[in-house]
């Protein structure tokens, strides 16, 4: 999984509340358990016009004029805006696959679904809590100022302007901060403890032999 330290990146502004995990990533895009591939398909009954299913070309297909991820502005977006319960619905691993995989990195909103908030945190996204009025204000500037930026300081836990003008902390528990710091997942927290796997192992089947 790769770090997350410190990222600066455009903001897209979702500016809908209960955005849910099938409109992250409809229900048709799960027969895949890659993590990889569902960027295509990120909010797809939004971007195009059309109905989307596996093996489409995407090129071919018609976008929706009026979605935000089809403004040229937000193009190169790298950071989700959003508004309240985030993620809500079915608790699919999908959704934060599909986000990251599409290029985001960070996502802000005034709260999460509890599954799809973990969800992130297990995938490399940075969910970012704010108050509502923060948020406001954020969408505010996001409209105001094309290709409105902002910088993520993970260590320092703190969202900023790119010029230090406007900065806003934020909390995270510090095992979810101290692993995407580290770029760690269920997987690569185990692996810190591969010797003393090995160890038991070899351990076992000196004992054991009758096991293997």
């Amino acid at each position: 999984m790769q770090p997350f330290r410190v990222h600066s990146g455009i903001v897209a502004p979702l500016d809908r509340a209960n955005v849910d995990t099938d409109a992250i990533i409809p229900k048709q895009f799960l027969k895949s358990i890659k993590r990889s591939g569902f960027g295509p398909n990120l909010f797809d009954e939004w971007r195009y016009l059309d109905h989307g299913e596996p093996g489409m070309d995407h090129t071919k297909r018609p976008h929706n004029p009026q979605f935000v991820l089809n403004d040229p502005r937000y193009a190169r977006a790298s950071i989700l805006l959003a508004r309240r319960n985030f993620g809500c619905g079915s608790s699919r691993e999908h959704a934060p696959w599909a986000l990251a995989d599409f290029g985001f990195r960070a996502l802000i909103a005034p709260s999460y679904a509890d599954i799809f908030h973990n969800n992130c945190y297990k995938n490399g996204l940075l969910p970012i809590v704010l108050p509502e009025s923060q948020v406001d204000r954020l969408f505010a500037d996001t409209y105001a100022f094309p290709g409105f930026q902002l910088t993520i300081d993970l260590e320092r836990q703190v969202v900023a302007t790119v010029d230090g003008a406007l900065a806003f902390g934020f909390d995270v528990e510090p095992f979810r901060k101290h692993c995407l710091l580290n770029g760690l997942d269920d997987i690569g927290l185990t692996l810190q403890h591969a010797d003393t796997i090995q160890e038991f192992e070899a351990k076992r089947l000196a004992e054991q032999p009758w096991l293997v």
